[in-house]
Protein backbone atom coordinates (compact mmCIF):
# COMPACT_ATOMS: atom_id res chain seq x y z
CA UNK A 1 0.00 0.00 0.00
CA UNK A 2 2.72 2.20 0.84
CA UNK A 3 4.01 1.72 -2.99
CA UNK A 4 0.33 3.43 -4.18
CA UNK A 5 -0.22 7.07 -5.36
CA UNK A 6 -1.59 8.86 -2.68
CA UNK A 7 -5.11 9.13 -3.59
CA UNK A 8 -5.04 5.86 -5.00
CA UNK A 9 -4.27 4.47 -1.19
CA UNK A 10 -6.62 6.56 0.41
CA UNK A 11 -9.40 5.74 -1.83
CA UNK A 12 -8.57 1.83 -1.69
CA UNK A 13 -8.64 2.45 2.22
CA UNK A 14 -11.31 4.29 2.68
CA UNK A 15 -13.62 1.69 0.70
CA UNK A 16 -12.74 -0.82 2.64
CA UNK A 17 -12.61 0.72 6.16
CA UNK A 18 -16.35 1.82 4.91
CA UNK A 19 -17.30 -1.52 3.92
CA UNK A 20 -15.87 -3.30 7.42
CA UNK A 21 -18.29 -0.45 9.36
CA UNK A 22 -21.32 -0.63 7.69
CA UNK A 23 -20.92 -4.78 8.47
CA UNK A 24 -20.47 -3.77 11.95
CA UNK A 25 -23.48 -1.19 12.13
CA UNK A 26 -25.58 -3.87 10.43
CA UNK A 27 -25.35 -5.92 13.76
CA UNK A 28 -26.65 -2.95 15.60
CA UNK A 29 -29.83 -2.39 13.10
CA UNK A 30 -28.31 0.70 11.27
CA UNK A 31 -27.99 -0.07 7.47
CA UNK A 32 -25.72 2.22 6.15
CA UNK A 33 -26.08 0.95 2.47
CA UNK A 34 -30.07 1.63 2.69
CA UNK A 35 -29.03 5.27 4.51
CA UNK A 36 -26.39 6.19 2.21
CA UNK A 37 -26.86 4.46 -1.03
CA UNK A 38 -28.24 6.45 -4.01
CA UNK A 39 -32.44 6.56 -3.72
CA UNK A 40 -34.68 8.08 -6.71
CA UNK A 41 -34.75 12.05 -5.95
CA UNK A 42 -38.28 12.30 -6.11
CA UNK A 43 -38.88 10.05 -2.84
CA UNK A 44 -38.68 10.09 0.41
CA UNK A 45 -36.12 8.37 0.91
CA UNK A 46 -33.55 9.98 -0.54
CA UNK A 47 -30.78 12.42 0.74
CA UNK A 48 -28.55 15.23 -0.45
CA UNK A 49 -25.39 13.17 0.57
CA UNK A 50 -26.24 10.20 -1.08
CA UNK A 51 -24.85 10.69 -4.65
CA UNK A 52 -21.49 10.83 -2.97
CA UNK A 53 -21.37 8.12 -0.24
CA UNK A 54 -23.50 5.98 -2.52
CA UNK A 55 -20.01 5.17 -4.33
CA UNK A 56 -18.19 4.19 -0.84
CA UNK A 57 -20.22 1.47 -0.04
CA UNK A 58 -20.72 -1.88 -1.62
CA UNK A 59 -23.00 -5.02 -1.28
CA UNK A 60 -20.91 -8.21 -0.74
CA UNK A 61 -17.00 -9.32 -0.98
CA UNK A 62 -17.37 -10.11 -4.30
CA UNK A 63 -18.84 -6.53 -4.81
CA UNK A 64 -15.57 -3.79 -3.00
CA UNK A 65 -13.06 -7.10 -4.25
CA UNK A 66 -13.72 -6.73 -8.11
CA UNK A 67 -13.90 -2.97 -7.65
CA UNK A 68 -11.23 -2.23 -5.38
CA UNK A 69 -8.62 -4.84 -7.81
CA UNK A 70 -9.73 -2.76 -11.00
CA UNK A 71 -8.52 0.70 -8.50
CA UNK A 72 -5.32 -1.18 -7.50
CA UNK A 73 -4.65 -2.14 -11.08
CA UNK A 74 -5.78 0.85 -13.20
CA UNK A 75 -5.51 3.99 -10.76
CA UNK A 76 -2.20 4.47 -10.01
CA UNK A 77 -0.97 5.13 -13.83
CA UNK A 78 -3.19 7.93 -14.07
CA UNK A 79 -2.93 9.05 -11.28
CA UNK A 80 0.81 9.78 -11.68
CA UNK A 81 0.22 10.66 -15.23
CA UNK A 82 -2.46 13.19 -14.17
CA UNK A 83 -1.22 13.91 -10.39
CA UNK A 84 -3.28 13.61 -7.26
CA UNK A 85 -5.99 17.05 -7.91
CA UNK A 86 -6.51 16.02 -10.89
CA UNK A 87 -7.09 12.19 -10.34
CA UNK A 88 -9.30 13.08 -7.73
CA UNK A 89 -11.72 15.22 -9.63
CA UNK A 90 -11.92 13.10 -11.83
CA UNK A 91 -13.00 10.08 -9.67
CA UNK A 92 -15.55 11.96 -8.34
CA UNK A 93 -17.04 13.33 -10.99
CA UNK A 94 -17.31 10.10 -12.86
CA UNK A 95 -18.98 8.50 -9.59
CA UNK A 96 -21.70 11.70 -9.44
CA UNK A 97 -21.64 11.48 -13.11
CA UNK A 98 -22.74 7.90 -13.04
CA UNK A 99 -25.52 8.55 -10.06
CA UNK A 100 -26.98 11.22 -12.44
CA UNK A 101 -27.36 8.94 -15.37
CA UNK A 102 -28.88 6.38 -12.82
CA UNK A 103 -31.73 8.65 -11.89
CA UNK A 104 -32.54 10.00 -15.36
CA UNK A 105 -32.98 6.15 -15.80
CA UNK A 106 -35.26 5.50 -13.27
CA UNK A 107 -37.24 8.36 -14.28
CA UNK A 108 -37.74 7.18 -17.61
CA UNK A 109 -39.43 4.07 -16.24
CA UNK A 110 -42.25 3.37 -15.57
CA UNK A 111 -41.78 2.66 -11.92
CA UNK A 112 -45.10 2.21 -9.79
CA UNK A 113 -44.47 5.24 -7.25
CA UNK A 114 -45.28 2.72 -4.25
CA UNK A 115 -42.05 1.24 -5.21
CA UNK A 116 -39.92 4.16 -5.83
CA UNK A 117 -38.59 4.22 -2.34
CA UNK A 118 -37.00 0.72 -2.29
CA UNK A 119 -34.99 1.90 -5.42
CA UNK A 120 -31.07 2.17 -3.72
CA UNK A 121 -27.63 1.87 -5.73
CA UNK A 122 -24.51 1.70 -4.40
CA UNK A 123 -21.25 0.59 -5.44
CA UNK A 124 -17.83 1.79 -7.07
CA UNK A 125 -18.41 0.80 -10.10
CA UNK A 126 -19.61 3.97 -11.95
CA UNK A 127 -16.21 5.48 -11.07
CA UNK A 128 -14.46 2.55 -11.88
CA UNK A 129 -15.37 2.33 -15.09
CA UNK A 130 -14.42 6.04 -15.86
CA UNK A 131 -10.71 4.92 -14.75
CA UNK A 132 -10.85 2.05 -17.28
CA UNK A 133 -12.41 4.43 -19.85
CA UNK A 134 -9.29 7.05 -18.88
CA UNK A 135 -6.48 3.73 -18.89
CA UNK A 136 -7.61 3.22 -22.77
CA UNK A 137 -7.76 6.94 -23.38
CA UNK A 138 -3.98 7.44 -21.96
CA UNK A 139 -2.53 3.94 -23.02
CA UNK A 140 -4.72 2.90 -25.62
CA UNK A 141 -2.01 0.42 -27.30
CA UNK A 142 -0.76 -1.20 -24.26
CA UNK A 143 -1.40 -5.08 -24.25
CA UNK A 144 -4.09 -6.33 -21.56
CA UNK A 145 -4.54 -10.39 -20.97
CA UNK A 146 -8.36 -11.07 -19.93
CA UNK A 147 -8.50 -14.56 -18.14
CA UNK A 148 -9.33 -17.57 -19.50
CA UNK A 149 -8.40 -15.96 -22.97
CA UNK A 150 -4.61 -16.36 -24.16
CA UNK A 151 -5.13 -13.77 -27.05
CA UNK A 152 -3.61 -9.99 -25.93
CA UNK A 153 -6.40 -7.11 -26.42
CA UNK A 154 -5.08 -3.67 -26.86
CA UNK A 155 -6.52 -1.04 -24.23
CA UNK A 156 -8.89 1.09 -26.17
CA UNK A 157 -10.25 -2.33 -27.57
CA UNK A 158 -11.14 -3.78 -24.41
CA UNK A 159 -12.35 -0.65 -23.40
CA UNK A 160 -14.86 -0.25 -26.57
CA UNK A 161 -16.16 -3.82 -25.78
CA UNK A 162 -16.67 -3.34 -22.19
CA UNK A 163 -18.87 -0.42 -22.90
CA UNK A 164 -20.96 -2.48 -25.64
CA UNK A 165 -21.11 -4.95 -23.17
CA UNK A 166 -23.00 -3.06 -20.62
CA UNK A 167 -25.37 -0.91 -23.16
CA UNK A 168 -26.71 -4.39 -24.61
CA UNK A 169 -27.20 -5.75 -20.63
CA UNK A 170 -28.62 -2.43 -19.67
CA UNK A 171 -30.63 -2.85 -22.35
CA UNK A 172 -32.07 -6.01 -21.41
CA UNK A 173 -32.42 -5.14 -18.24
CA UNK A 174 -34.70 -2.21 -18.95
CA UNK A 175 -36.45 -4.14 -21.50
CA UNK A 176 -37.22 -6.78 -18.83
CA UNK A 177 -35.23 -9.43 -20.35
CA UNK A 178 -32.78 -10.00 -17.60
CA UNK A 179 -32.96 -9.39 -13.89
CA UNK A 180 -29.05 -9.39 -12.73
CA UNK A 181 -29.95 -5.88 -10.17
CA UNK A 182 -26.88 -3.60 -11.99
CA UNK A 183 -27.14 -0.76 -13.15
CA UNK A 184 -25.49 -0.85 -16.33
CA UNK A 185 -26.34 2.21 -16.85
CA UNK A 186 -24.70 4.09 -14.30
CA UNK A 187 -21.42 1.94 -15.63
CA UNK A 188 -21.62 3.94 -18.95
CA UNK A 189 -22.37 7.20 -17.34
CA UNK A 190 -19.04 6.78 -15.51
CA UNK A 191 -17.21 7.14 -18.58
CA UNK A 192 -19.31 9.35 -20.24
CA UNK A 193 -18.42 11.76 -17.68
CA UNK A 194 -15.04 10.97 -17.60
CA UNK A 195 -14.96 11.13 -21.09
CA UNK A 196 -16.48 14.29 -21.03
CA UNK A 197 -14.26 16.07 -18.27
CA UNK A 198 -11.30 14.70 -20.08
CA UNK A 199 -12.54 16.65 -23.43
CA UNK A 200 -12.11 19.85 -21.29
CA UNK A 201 -9.31 19.73 -19.72
CA UNK A 202 -7.60 19.04 -23.09
CA UNK A 203 -9.05 21.70 -24.37
CA UNK A 204 -8.17 23.62 -21.22
CA UNK A 205 -4.68 22.21 -21.41
CA UNK A 206 -4.53 23.31 -25.06
CA UNK A 207 -5.32 26.88 -24.31
CA UNK A 208 -2.89 26.56 -21.53
CA UNK A 209 0.51 25.01 -23.95
CA UNK A 210 -0.30 21.86 -21.82
CA UNK A 211 -0.57 18.32 -23.30
CA UNK A 212 -0.98 16.27 -19.98
CA UNK A 213 -4.09 14.97 -21.57
CA UNK A 214 -2.66 13.75 -24.95
CA UNK A 215 -2.68 10.00 -25.47
CA UNK A 216 0.36 10.44 -26.85
CA UNK A 217 2.22 11.58 -24.12
CA UNK A 218 4.32 9.78 -21.47
CA UNK A 219 4.41 9.42 -18.07
CA UNK A 220 7.51 10.27 -15.56
CA UNK A 221 8.29 6.45 -14.94
CA UNK A 222 7.77 5.54 -19.28
CA UNK A 223 4.18 4.98 -21.44
CA UNK A 224 4.58 0.81 -21.65
CA UNK A 225 6.50 0.81 -17.60
CA UNK A 226 3.07 -0.70 -16.80
CA UNK A 227 2.31 -3.12 -18.97
CA UNK A 228 3.15 -6.28 -16.65
CA UNK A 229 0.90 -4.91 -13.98
CA UNK A 230 -2.48 -5.05 -16.51
CA UNK A 231 -1.81 -9.03 -17.45
CA UNK A 232 -4.58 -11.10 -16.27
CA UNK A 233 -7.41 -8.14 -15.96
CA UNK A 234 -11.24 -9.26 -15.65
CA UNK A 235 -14.24 -8.25 -14.27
Amino acid sequence: MRNLPTITRYLLIANLMIYLFAGILLRYGIDLNTLCGLHYIGSSTFHWWQPVTYMFLHANLSHIFFNMFAVWMFAPVIEQQWGERRFLIYYLVCGLGAALIQEVVWASMAIPPSYLPYLNTIGASGAVFGILFAFGWLFPDVPMFILFIPIPIRARIFVIVYALIELFAGLGSVAGLTADHVAHFAHLGGMFFGWLLILFWRYMDRRGNHTRLDSSSESRFGRFHYQKRVDNEED
